[in-house]
C-alpha cells in the first residue's frame, strides 16, 4: 500500500507559517493595547503639586516566551512617584485616602478593542 502524504505535508507548512504571521500580529496588538492602556492611566491619574511625576512613572514592558505573549503596565517603582501607585488606585484605610483609579479604568475601555482585534487574527487564519 502507497500512501501519499504530500497534501497533509502541505497542510502543516501552511499552518506553521500561520503561526508564524499570527504571532507577530498579536505581538503588535498586544503592544498597541498596552500604550493604549498606559496612555489611558496616564490621563486619569491623579495630577496636582504633590503628584508632579507620578503620571510618567506609568509604563508598561513586553515579554515573549514560547506560547505567550503578555504586556505588564502600571507605575515603575524604580521612577519617581512610582511606589504610590497602589496608594492612587486603592487608596487607604489609614489615614483614609480615597482611591483614584485610574489603571483599571484604562485596562477596562481598552479591552474591548483588544479584544476584537484579537478576534480577528483568530478569524483571518482559520
Amino acid at each position: 500500500m502507497i500512501l501519499d502524504v504530500s497534501q497533509v505535508k502541505a497542510l502543516a507548512v501552511t499552518l506553521n507559517a500561520a503561526s508564524f504571521t499570527a504571532t507577530g500580529k498579536a505581538i503588535a496588538v498586544t503592544e498597541r493595547g498596552a500604550m493604549n492602556v498606559k496612555k489611558g492611566a496616564q490621563a486619569l491619574a491623579p495630577k496636582g503639586p504633590h503628584t508632579p511625576a507620578y503620571a510618567a512613572s506609568i509604563s508598561y514592558d513586553m515579554r515573549y516566551t514560547p506560547g505567550s505573549i503578555t504586556a505588564e503596565i502600571g507605575p515603575d517603582k524604580d521612577r519617581p512617584q512610582g511606589a504610590l501607585g497602589n496608594i492612587f488606585e486603592y487608596g487607604t484605610g489609614d489615614p483614609p485616602r480615597a482611591p483614584i483609579p485610574h489603571l483599571g479604568p484604562a485596562l477596562e475601555a481598552e479591552a474591548d478593542n483588544f479584544a476584537e482585534h484579537i478576534g480577528n487574527i483568530a478569524d483571518g487564519i482559520l
